[in-house]
């Protein structure tokens, strides 16, 4: 069991069906529609997907081509990003269907997106990450007291003028007092 309550080899387990769920992917060069034989496995692949050892032969040579990218992806994580791998697992977890496909839509649609707007999207999340809790309640209060429309057209003055020297500031928000960035 690790700190967290879940032991090593399930959070392995759920980490990955995480990354199966997260849509298609280009099969790995070489192995394309090819069944792996467990044998055929590395010893570092078997060792992270044992979970998976009994029921291999029954997976479709693109799920196991999936499972085992995500084997090498957990591999080359250091043990801050188990953890954190851990935390998302916990949630996803405690989630319902509805929620989980919530997110995977969610996930497909961020992956339509020009590579700007992600990259825009991720600094902004980044952004609001680093603020104090005190300031991200705040936010999070008067985005939950503004109309869908308000919403809407702030969304639209965000995208249009999200220039480096309004970044760290939140003043365009409606209530909003102008301050220096936190």
């Amino acid at each position: 069991m690790t700190r967290y309550g879940i032991s090593i080899s399930i959070a392995v387990w759920w980490v990955l069906m995480i990354f199966l769920s997260w849509g298609p992917v280009a099969l790995a060069a070489g192995d394309e529609g090819r069944a792996v034989q467990w044998s055929e496995l590395t010893p570092d692949e078997q060792k992270t997907l044992k979970p998976f050892a009994e029921r291999w032969q029954e997976l479709t040579p693109e799920k196991q081509d999936k499972l085992r990218r995500g084997a090498r992806r957990w591999k080359k994580m250091n043990s801050g990003e188990r953890r954190l791998a851990g935390e998302r697992l916990k949630r996803w977890k405690e989630m319902s269907p509805e929620q989980r496909q919530q997110v995977r839509r969610r996930f497909e649609w961020f992956q339509q997106l020009p590579e700007e707007e992600r990259r825009r999207l991720r600094d902004a999340g980044k952004r609001f990450r680093e603020l104090s809790p005190e300031r991200k309640e705040r936010l999070k209060e008067r985005w939950r007291q503004m109309s869908p429309e308000k919403r809407q057209e702030f969304r639209e003055r965000r995208r249009d003028n999200d220039r480096p020297e309004r970044r760290d500031s939140n003043r365009d928000l409606p209530g909003a007092r102008s301050q220096k960035p936190e």
